[in-house]
């Protein structure tokens, strides 16, 4: 069975609100960043994209959505109300009859991508030729020392 199967199989067994829930993040984890790669790990949803981004977990009273690196995120929505004290992730536990700020929420998971996502790397100038020493830099002007015992 392929992770997308299993994360399908996982959804439907875990009941009804919290298989509804699943469901539609699942739906907004991809609509937010298609990009991202569905795997199972841990027993758990977990998408990824350059590592970690971003796990699902069904509990007795809750959903969680747990960010990898969610310490290290902005959260300008105040989504993230557990896990605040971990040093690395943070997450959103999601209890029967809660809403959902969708629009915050994708805007979370794109910063999560994003922050997974190499930095570009800045352009060299021109490399040199065979044989040829990298030309450095203008050499900084210095003063004439003055000569000492002259007055």
């Amino acid at each position: 069975m392929n992770p997308s199967e299993q994360i399908s199989k996982y959804i439907e067994q875990v009941g009804v609100w919290r298989g509804g829930v699943l469901a539609r993040l699942r739906k907004l984890i991809l609509d937010a960043a298609p990009d991202l790669i569905e795997e199972w790990k841990w027993n758990t949803p977990v998408w990824s994209h350059n590592g970690n981004v971003v796990a699902l977990g069904a509990f007795r009273d809750h959903v969680k959505i747990n960010f990898f690196k969610g310490a290290s995120l902005e959260d300008p929505h105040g989504l993230f109300n557990a896990g605040l004290d971990a040093k690395a992730t943070r997450a959103i536990d999601i209890r029967e009859g809660d809403t959902i700020n969708e629009a915050a929420l994708k805007e979370l998971i794109r910063a999560a991508v994003a922050l997974n996502s190499p930095a570009p790397k800045p352009k060299a100038g021109p490399k040199p030729k065979a044989g040829q020493k990298p030309r450095a830099g203008p050499k900084p002007k210095t003063r004439p020392k003055p000569k000492t015992g002259q007055k």
